[in-house]
């Protein structure tokens, strides 16, 4: 850009030539000039020659007196028209280069330019992502993580130590082997597997900590938020499928035990991008192979047990929570209702 803005402008004529002081471009005088010298020569001849007796040509020696002369000259200015086009459209290709590169080098610098310049508000912006991303682990693991008691201070904890006397240790194994598992209602179970809607959702997490008290209910809770968590990895959500709802027998008769055609409806899952990419990983990646192979168990196992205490509506809801979703689709990658 910065030759073009020093060149001073040049006029280019008709035929993108700076033209002569006479104002002919050089092809122009040399096909005059070899017009000039065909013309005087086909005189010359013609003159010497003769134009014949009318008993001869007759009246078409007129004609060829005419396409001599003109026929040769056209043919020249022709060729000269041609080599100046040609020329020009090298010309023009050559300038277009030119100009591209120089727009090219100054894209370039103006790239070099902007990252110099905006690099402190790229790397801001790379912190308060990374930020962002750890208060969303943070708020997930909270989302599992059991509820435990404060824990007491220091000076509280040397002061019971001094005021009360050491607990028999015979005495606290019969307390912890003979401490209740809390139940956990059906709808509170349900709530679990499917998860807090939201940060605000209070009730899905006073029931997922419920769940998660009860050791039996805590392990395909913990599993199922494993393999949800590895999905989430490969832009795979359960809120985004739509799956073929089964009807509940046949979820009882898959509970009961029961494989093969029957229960081929369980795996109502049939987003082809999801199965796909759940099934490379699935061939890749041992550790989402393991997770997905222990959640399966778990849920499998879940169900036989509690099946029976739902009933018919509940086993509808339960079929529609996220962990069940990604039971059908784990399921169906592993062939299990084949």
């Amino acid at each position: 850009m910065s030759e073009t803005q020093n060149t001073p402008p040049v006029d280019l004529g008709i035929y993108g030539r700076e033209p002569t002081r006479s104002g002919l471009h050089a092809l122009d005088r040399l096909a005059l000039v070899a017009s000039a010298a065909w013309i005087l020569a086909a005189i010359v001849f013609l003159w010497v020659a003769g134009l014949g007796d009318g008993n001869t040509l007759g009246p078409l020696r007129f004609l060829v007196v005419i396409l001599a002369l003109l026929l040769p000259v056209a043919l020249i200015w022709i060729a000269t028209i041609a080599i100046k086009s040609a020329r020009i459209i090298r010309e023009e290709s050559e300038r277009l280069q030119a100009s591209m590169d120089a727009m090219r080098q100054i894209y370039v610098s103006q790239a070099q330019i902007a990252a110099t310049t905006m690099g402190p508000n790229v790397e801001r912006k790379i912190d308060e992502i990374v930020k962002a991303q750890k208060r969303a682990e943070e708020t997930l693991f909270s989302f599992v993580a059991q509820p435990r008691a404060a824990a007491p201070k220091i000076e509280d904890q040397r002061e019971r130590q001094i005021s009360q006397p050491r607990p028999d240790p015979q005495q606290m194994l019969e307390l912890a082997a003979a401490a209740p598992v809390p139940p956990v209602s059906n709808e509170d179970f349900i709530a679990a597997l499917n998860f807090p809607e939201t940060a605000e959702d209070k009730a899905g997490f006073e029931a997922l900590r419920r769940a998660l008290a009860n050791p039996q209910m805590a392990v395909v809770v913990r599993a199922s938020q494993d393999v949800l968590t590895l999905l989430s990895q490969d832009g795979i959500y359960m809120d985004d499928l739509n799956p073929e709802r089964a009807r509940p027998e046949v979820w009882r008769k898959f509970a009961a035990g029961e494989r093969g055609p029957a229960i081929s409806g369980i795996g109502g899952i049939r987003d082809r991008s999801s199965l796909a990419l759940s099934s490379a990983r699935m061939r890749q990646d041992t550790i989402f192979r393991d997770s997905a192979h222990h959640f399966l168990r778990a849920f499998d196992r879940t169900l036989s047990r509690t099946a029976e205490a739902l009933n018919d509506q509940e086993l509808v809801y339960l079929a529609d929570t996220r962990s069940a979703r990604a039971f059908m689709l784990l399921g169906r990658v592993a062939g299990i209702f084949d």
